[in-house]
C-alpha cells in the first residue's frame, strides 16, 4: 500500500443516462460486490487487479476493462503502487435501445485488446470535470454499443426475448420502486407470463427483476445520502426495511460500505 496516497472517487458531472468515475486506490478497492450495470473503462496507471469469472484479471493501461452485469467481482492494487482508473456504468436497458431486443453483449474475460472497443470508449472516458454534451453523450454510447456487439461472444439464443414486454416491466419497477411489488404485477402491466417474464428481463438487462428494484433502491439511497439525508432516513424513503437491510444490499452490490462510499467522496 502506498501510505503517501489517500483513496479518493470524483464523479463526473451532469449526466442522467450513465455514471462516469475516476478513481485512484492505493490498495483494497472493493470487496467481492455485483451490481446491475456494465462497467467499463481503462486503467490510467498502475495494475488494476480484480477475481473476476473464477480467475484473476489484471488490467493495465491501453486495454479496456467490460465488466457484465450481475458478475461478482472485487478490486486491489496489484502493486504496491497503487492504481489510477476511469470507469463507466452502463444500464443495460441504455444498449437495449440502441440493439433493439437482441441478447447483452458479452465479453468474456473482463478485459479485452480489441482496438474497436478501445477506441468506442475513449470518448466517454475524457473531459470528466465537465458534463458532455448530449448529443455527444447519445453519439458515443451508440458507438459503444455496436462495438460491443461486434466484439461480443454471446452466443446466438433460439428463442427470441419479448423486448417491449421487458421494457414495460422495467418501467412498472421505477414507478413503484419504493413499495413491494410482485411477478404477478408485472406480468398484468406487460402482459407477458411472469416465468418467460422474468426470463426475458434476464436476458435483456442482465438480471432479475427483484434484483433490478433493489439496485434502484440503492441508487436513490447514493442520491439522498450526497443530499445530506440520514442513513437511517435513506434506507426508509427508498423502500428498505431499514438501516442494516440496506447497508448489507449496499456493500455486495458496490463493495464498500455506505458510510466509506460516502466518505471516499469527500477526499478528493
Amino acid at each position: 500500500m502506498n501510505p503517501q496516497r489517500q483513496d479518493w472517487i470524483h464523479h463526473a458531472p451532469g449526466s442522467e443516462r450513465l455514471e462516469r468515475i475516476e478513481a485512484y486506490f492505493a490498495g483494497s478497492a472493493y470487496a467481492m460486490h455485483r451490481h446491475d450495470t456494465y462497467a467499463i473503462g481503462c486503467t490510467l496507471a498502475g495494475v488494476q487487479s480484480f477475481a473476476y469469472r473464477g480467475g484473476e484479471r489484471h488490467s493495465l493501461p491501453g486495454g479496456t476493462i467490460v465488466l457484465h452485469p450481475d458478475e461478482a467481482h472485487d478490486g486491489q492494487a496489484g502493486t504496491g503502487d497503487g492504481f489510477h482508473y476511469r470507469m463507466i456504468y452502463v444500464e443495460p436497458a441504455l444498449i437495449q435501445q440502441i440493439l433493439g431486443g437482441q441478447a447483452l453483449p458479452f465479453i468474456r474475460d473482463g478485459i479485452s485488446a480489441d482496438p474497436r472497443l478501445h477506441a468506442a470508449t475513449l470518448p466517454l472516458l475524457q473531459g470528466m470535470d465537465k458534463a458532455m454534451d448530449v448529443l455527444e453523450e447519445q453519439d458515443a454510447l451508440y458507438d459503444l454499443a455496436q462495438a460491443m456487439h461486434a466484439v461480443s461472444q454471446r452466443p446466438l439464443t433460439r428463442q427470441r426475448a419479448d423486448y417491449h414486454a421487458a421494457e414495460k416491466a422495467r418501467e412498472y419497477i421505477h414507478a413503484a420502486v419504493s413499495r413491494n411489488i410482485s411477478l404477478e404485477e408485472l406480468e398484468a402491466h406487460s402482459g407477458r407470463d411472469r416465468w418467460s417474464l422474468s426470463r426475458d428481463f434476464r436476458l435483456l438487462f442482465g438480471t432479475s427483476p427483484y434484483r433490478y428494484l433493489t439496485m434502484r433502491r440503492l441508487d436513490l439511497v447514493k442520491t439522498m445520502m450526497m443530499q445530506g439525508r440520514s442513513l437511517a432516513d435513506s434506507a426508509l424513503d427508498a423502500g428498505f426495511t431499514d438501516q442494516s437491510h440496506m447497508s448489507r444490499h449496499f456493500s455486495k452490490t458496490f463493495g464498500l460500505t455506505p458510510l466509506r462510499w460516502l466518505n471516499m467522496h469527500r477526499h478528493r
